[in-house]
């Protein structure tokens, strides 16, 4: 199949199919005559792979690491829940930038007037941060 059907299968922009192939994630079934690219139901399957690591959050690096133990029979599930745990906590460490960024944000919007007045908290707090 074209880029375009298999960028209808899989959910991806015929873009990112190309960027995912640039980084090494996985290489097209062949050519066509013409030198077009042509996928097959192994690269769909990869690429859904790849869409819903991405979903997760998971860097390229890491969905590499994915893939090698996902195409490896002889693979440990252990390897595999250490990189899930290893990016669990990145998420974790996120959320909690996040929930410090709300917090400051809820800050500063209270803090704001938001009248007439041009004199504003939030832009002083932006201009005089407080770490």
């Amino acid at each position: 199949m074209n880029i375009g059907e298999a960028a209808q299968r899989t959910g991806l922009s015929n873009k990112m199919i190309r960027h995912y192939e640039a980084q090494g994630l996985f290489t097209p079934a062949g050519r066509s005559e013409a030198g077009y690219r042509l996928y097959s139901e192994q690269n769909i399957q990869v690429l859904c792979f790849i869409r819903q690591a991405r979903r997760l959050d998971f860097s390229i690096a890491q969905i590499a690491g994915l893939l090698q133990l996902w195409q490896n029979p002889q693979r440990s599930s252990r390897d595999v829940k250490e990189m899930a745990e290893a990016h669990l906590a990145e998420v974790d460490q996120k959320l909690r930038e996040l929930k410090s960024m709300k917090t400051t944000l809820e800050s500063m919007i209270k803090a704001c007037k938001g009248n007439d007045d041009p004199a504003c908290a939030i832009l002083s707090k932006l201009e005089n941060p407080i770490e």
